[in-house]
């Protein structure tokens, strides 16, 4: 099977990556399952719970990128809201997710590419607080109701992208392979890809490829849209790929322009959601192990190629790779995507409604 040959960037850094990449399945993605969420909620108990902690005009759908907006200024200046919530949570960023080697089955507490404040665990802190469980123990981060609900909302999409749970660790010798433990992920046998942030897709050839296999982008209002600079490097972030790429290719797959069209794409397609069972903080690892069996499917023909090294704005020195990915990747990749995202909107829908029956 031909690959796409991937090269790496002869300078710059992954910071070069445009904002809107930063923020995991996209602005338009998260605005997704949001919507989704929304709709499945419409008479419903939770609805009015949830509206109980909006501010006026505000929906699932709006909130849902909230927890990457306080990252930066790409979705406006900082609210005072979002200034406090920084302040009182300056481990925020990782929150979203969580690195366990995509060869694992399961996430399991304390296994290798687990923290304590990692997307699975942040999310059960957060279910306990819209549960009523506001204590030291269930909720270390301090969340109000209302800053419960926001989390919730971002996560239950993180927790739905591939690579926000199954992570790549390399060999010195360029293969993927799965460390047994921290310790062994030392940066000279085994380096840690920073979730696919680290493995560099040929931006041209990718633009070229997909061109030949993705409908064509119809033209839609960008206007509410946060805008950036256009990035200069030449390649593109395997993770980036994942968080951003994928959605642009799923919603172009499904003939819909807007995260609102997505969501009725979605529920008229009347898609089949596995049910979670059990005890909802329990919920989040089901998503995180679903997640894994997912990114299994994101590496797969994926191949590690030469390894280079790169120094970020503060002076750090890290190896990045090149990647080669299977020349139809676009086509299973935003079909994954586009599954996830439906999952993520109908997991949530179910989450709130079992809090708030």
């Amino acid at each position: 099977m031909k690959k796409i040959t991937c090269m790496l960037a002869l300078a710059g850094s992954l910071a070069a990556t445009a904002a809107t990449e930063a923020l995991a399945w996209g602005y338009d993605g998260h605005r997704a399952v949001g919507a989704i969420a929304d709709q499945l909620l419409k008479g419903s108990n939770a609805e009015k719970q949830v509206a109980a902690l909006l501010l006026p005009g505000e929906s699932l759908e709006k909130v849902a990128v909230w927890a990457d907006c306080v990252k930066g200024n790409w979705c406006g200046p900082q609210t005072p809201e979002m200034v406090d919530y920084v302040s009182a949570n300056p481990k925020h960023s990782e929150y979203h997710y969580t690195d366990v080697p995509f060869q694992l089955d399961a996430y399991h507490d304390h296994g290798p590419g687990t923290f304590e404040d990692d997307i699975v665990q942040t999310l059960k802190g957060a279910i306990a607080v819209l549960q009523g469980k506001d204590t030291p123990q269930t909720n270390p981060h301090r969340f109000t109701k209302r800053q419960a609900l926001l989390v919730v909302a971002h996560l239950a999409g993180d927790i739905h992208q591939p690579l926000h749970v199954g992570a790549a660790f390399v060999s010195k010798d360029g293969r993927f392979v799965v460390p047994k433990n921290q310790v062994e992920i030392d940066a000279l046998n085994i380096f840690d890809s920073r979730g696919g942030n680290n493995l560099l897709l040929d931006d041209a050839v990718l633009v070229e490829t997909s061109g030949k296999l993705i409908p064509p982008a119809p033209p839609k209002d960008d206007a509410d849209k946060p805008t950036s600079a256009a990035s200069k490097s030449t390649t593109r972030p395997f993770h980036s790929y994942w968080d951003s790429t994928v959605v642009d290719y799923a919603m172009r797959r499904s003939s819909t322009r807007t995260p609102q069209q997505f969501a009725q794409y979605a529920i008229d397609t009347r898609p089949a959601v596995s049910a979670n069972t059990g005890d909802v903080l329990t919920w989040p690892y089901q998503w995180a192990n679903d997640a894994l069996a997912v990114s299994k499917l994101a590496h797969q023909d994926v191949t590690v190629g030469a390894a280079s090294t790169q120094t970020s704005k503060g002076g750090e020195r890290y190896k990045v790779w090149a990647l080669a990915v299977p020349e139809n990747y676009p086509v299973p990749s935003s079909a994954i995507a586009r599954e996830q995202l439906i999952k993520g909107g109908y997991h949530l829908a179910a989450l709130l409604r079992a809090i708030w029956p």
